[in-house]
């Protein structure tokens, strides 16, 4: 029966019922009342709005707990749901059985407009990383190799001047190379995944000053490529949240098993979240993480500072696009 019909019911229902009563109770009405009678109507009627009041209550309460899940929902925190066993039956059932339809649709669009957009950055990247290192490295190079040879002829008025444009001119090579690992870090591909964190950590510390502690487990279980490149990216984000907001002294990036699954834990001793909102650097993990089935938390650290801690499962290579 639909909503509409059944709020209809009711209150005719307690309307049917409160007239019964008038009509077989021995209680009148003159024509002028009197306070005894006013007493009595008063309290018929108190009994029949809260008669109808509960029984409309028991009724429409689950559409204020599906107003209220509606309100917060997040998509990048997926299996959020209202339960149907809180529905009740009837039209309210259906609709929180369409309201969790509609969010099972819109996480599998996401995901998968998410997993499309993210491949396509990581392609951009790669192809930015490959010119910069091809080209303008290789560009770079014979600038140098030019420089060192103009140098061993010029007079040595020039060579301090020689010297210093050549300085320079390595200094902008090493950012290329350095933009371009970043870009695409190419010991992923061709060392792995415990070698591409311990070379992150060590420019990290190069870069900010920062030391990191690495704690890596032993005989950790293979991820797919697309996992690995998960981990490193929030790795690399999370590493760089604690440089840029936490005020932190020393930062713990660590790899370690739980069962079937590989934990990702990157932690700093800062300041905290303090009750921030999400950022775009935070969205943009919990997006990756849910490409590959990972649970992701962030939070601030009982004893001081932020912990990002992922929980990434390994996948059967079946299952591996």
């Amino acid at each position: 029966m639909p909503l509409f019909w059944r709020v209809i019911a009711i209150n005719g229902a307690v309307f049917v019922v409160g007239t019964a009563a008038l009509a077989l109770s021995p209680a009148t009405v003159s024509t002028r009342v009197v306070f005894s009678e006013a007493i009595v109507l008063a309290v018929g009627l108190t009994v029949m709005l809260v008669t109808n009041g509960l029984l409309l209550h028991n009724r429409l309460a689950p559409l204020d707990r599906l107003s209220r899940q509606m309100s917060s929902v997040d998509l990048l925190r997926p299996g959020q749901r209202v339960s149907p066993a809180d529905a009740g039956s009837g039209g309210v059932a259906a609709l929180v059985a369409s309201y969790n339809a509609m969010l099972d649709r819109l996480e599998a669009e996401r995901s998968a407009s998410a997993a499309a957009a993210l491949a396509a950055t990581e392609a951009e990247r790669a192809r930015i990383a490959r010119e910069l290192h091809d080209e303008i490295g290789q560009s770079l190079t014979v600038v140098l190799l030019g420089l060192k040879r103009v140098a061993d002829q010029a007079p040595p008025q020039l060579s301090e001047e020689l010297e210093l444009i050549q300085d320079s001119a390595r200094a902008s090579l090493d950012e290329v190379r350095r933009v371009a690992r970043r870009l695409r870090p190419g010991v992923l591909d061709d060392l792995g995944l415990l070698s591409a964190l311990a070379a992150l950590a060590s420019e990290f510390t190069e870069n900010t000053g920062l030391p990191v502690r690495r704690g890596f487990a032993p005989g950790l279980p293979a991820l797919d490529p697309q996992a690995e490149l998960v981990v490193y990216r929030v790795a690399q984000e999370g590493l760089t949240n604690a440089a840029r907001h936490s005020g932190a002294s020393r930062v713990e990036l660590s790899l370690s098993r739980q069962g079937d699954a590989v934990v990702l834990r990157v932690a700093d001793d800062g300041h905290g979240l303090r009750g921030a909102e999400d950022g775009a650097g935070i969205r943009g993990m919990r997006e990756r993480a849910l490409l590959v089935g990972a649970d992701l938390r962030v939070g601030s650290r009982s004893g001081g500072g932020t912990e990002v801690r992922m929980v990434v499962p390994v996948r059967p290579r079946a299952e591996v696009g």
